[in-house]
């Protein structure tokens, strides 16, 4: 019977860690120029249509009931 010998086992090791940084790498770096597409599409549409971000996504009355609350300078805003 063939056993690995412990450098071959930080071989294995090592080999692991190195493909799975190049795989983490690779997806970082999909999610950051995702997310910078994301934010140009946003800016662009908010440019056309008047309509910021959060109004874009769905959060507007949340945004909107935040400035409310804010300017009419209540103690408790519910």
């Amino acid at each position: 019977m063939n056993t690995p010998s412990t450098s071959d086992k930080w071989f294995q090791d090592r080999a692991a860690e190195q493909i799975h940084l190049d795989q983490l790498t690779r997806v970082e770096r999909f999610n950051g120029r995702a997310a910078m597409l994301g934010i140009v599409i946003g800016v662009i549409t908010e440019g056309l249509t008047g309509a910021g971000i959060a109004h874009q996504i769905g959060l507007g009355p949340l945004i909107d009931g935040y400035a409310a609350c804010h300017t009419q300078f209540l103690p408790f805003c519910f």
